[in-house]
């Protein structure tokens, strides 16, 4: 590890928890009990199903007699949302403020733009307490929300990726403490496209990534859109405070489709990581006295399939760092993979281990009996980061077309054990939740979150 990474990550404040969340990410790694309750989308939008799309709460305390399975399911109060990411009303960013729960999850539909409001007081029996409808939403010229997060205050800022009518500009929505619509946070015209996003604090800086249009992305891929300029190749850099873009950074034909960003959890750092999907690269991105600067560090080669006229690319589709700022992990959804690499040098990460599983060339091809189809695509560690699960549906036309399959099987959701120390993965083929036998038929699974935060979601002030 280099000395001057030591350096941001020895600097944490300490300070008494009196909010949700945790002072420091080593608290978080020392402090949390183990994981016992997933919260995990569930979608039938797009499927032979005609059911709304569900919360579903999944037992994974192995010491349970239901470990592995969906216990409950909160059904969405109308069909056809897409949820697609989904977050928390506080994290760690307000461990100061007392009074302030970790509590409610807001739950974007992508395709109706249609927000509800899930009360997990219970953790085992949620509940839905508020609906936003899309009319609200498109009032403020907002469509398709996206990333949830939860700055310091109470307050929830939502990226979203379309104006009213599904076509460019996107913005970012905030919601008050009482997770009612606030207003805009940014000027339209700030950016074109949106997709996640990303702030550190102590810097004053917000990062945020681009996919496409919703009317480009929502009916499928295609690769004309992409020869058409349609997607998205830029990293945003903002004053966190003024709300106004400083710096755009293009990456170019080796960063298309840019996705997740990650900033390393220490709230001093100022090096991050995201994945251009398409171009099936990593970047790490860093200040430079004074201005960010973004270099590829991980290149994933295409394969050669019989039927395709091109290399199929790996396709990263999601990546997250650990609590200590030691590992990146991810996930290749076409190729089937899943990966860990050691950023205790941020710009040189290292390969530790990786499992070939799903997708069009993974080894393992079935767990538990359960034939895979899809490869591993939204992927969620354990606080203390010996734990990763992960599920296989990306977006319902995107999955029709790659891997129609999981529209009459359904998705899984799968873990593997980490050892940290020795930074290796290992497949825990007793683990398998199976969201293709539910009463109502197959459905997709896709993020996943904890009750006590997890490592893509919490911010350090």
């Amino acid at each position: 590890m280099s000395s001057s990474h030591m350096g941001e990550h020895g600097e944490h404040e300490h300070h008494e928890v009196e909010g949700p969340g945790y002072a420091t990410p080593q608290a978080a790694i020392e402090e949390s009990e183990r994981e016992t309750v997933a919260y995990v989308i569930g979608l039938y939008t797009g499927t032979d199903v005609d059911a709304p799309d569900f919360l579903a709460v999944v037992d994974v305390d192995p010491d349970s007699g239901t470990y592995g399975e969906i216990t409950e399911r909160i059904e969405m109060p109308t069909k056809g949302d897409e949820l697609h990411h989904f977050g928390w009303n506080a994290c760690s960013s307000s461990c100061h403020m007392e009074g302030l729960e970790r509590r409610y999850l807001v739950m974007p539909g992508n395709r109706s733009s249609r927000i509800t409001i899930v009360d997990t007081e219970n953790r085992a029996h949620p509940e839905i307490v508020r609906v936003i409808e899309p009319e609200e939403v498109h009032e403020l010229d907002l469509s398709a929300p996206h990333t949830v997060h939860c700055p310091a205050g109470g307050g929830v800022m939502i990226s979203m990726l379309g104006d009213a009518d599904g076509e460019l500009p996107g913005g970012f929505l905030e919601l008050n403490e009482d997770l009612e619509v606030e207003g805009r946070w940014d000027l339209p015209g700030e950016i074109e496209m949106n997709y996640d996003f990303w702030y550190q604090p102590r810097h004053n800086v917000m990062i945020s990534s681009e996919w496409a249009a919703p009317e480009t992305y929502q009916p499928g891929f295609d690769m004309e859109d992409v020869e058409a300029g349609k997607y998205g190749h830029r990293l945003h850099f903002w004053n966190w405070g003024d709300k106004t873009v400083e710096q755009t950074v293009d990456l170019g034909e080796e960063g298309l489709v840019p996705l997740e960003v990650r900033f390393l959890h220490s709230p001093e750092a100022t090096h991050g990581y995201v994945n251009a999907a398409l171009s099936s690269n990593i970047f790490h991105f860093f200040e430079d006295d004074g201005e960010w600067r973004a270099e590829k560090v991980i290149d994933f080669e295409g394969r050669d399939l019989e039927g395709w006229d091109m290399p199929v690319p790996a396709l990263p589709t999601d990546i997250l760092i650990s609590m200590d700022d030691r590992y990146l992990f991810g996930a290749n959804w076409l190729h089937g993979e899943v990966w860990m690499y050691d950023i205790s040098d941020p710009a040189n990460p290292r390969h530790a281990d990786s499992i070939s599983i799903g997708g069009y060339f993974g080894d393992v091809r079935e767990v538990k009996g359960r034939e895979l189809t899809a490869g591993p695509q939204m992927v969620q560690l354990s606080l203390d980061g010996e734990r990763l699960y992960w599920t296989t549906s990306l977006y319902s036309t995107w999955d029709d077309q790659f891997f129609p399959e999981e529209k009459e099987r359904g998705s899984v959701m799968l873990k593997a054990d980490v050892d940290p120390r020795r930074g290796t993965l290992t497949l825990d083929e007793d683990f398998l939740v199976d969201f293709g036998t539910l009463p109502e038929g197959p459905a997709r699974a896709h993020e996943i979150r904890w009750p006590d935060g997890d490592c893509t979601s919490d911010v350090w002030q």
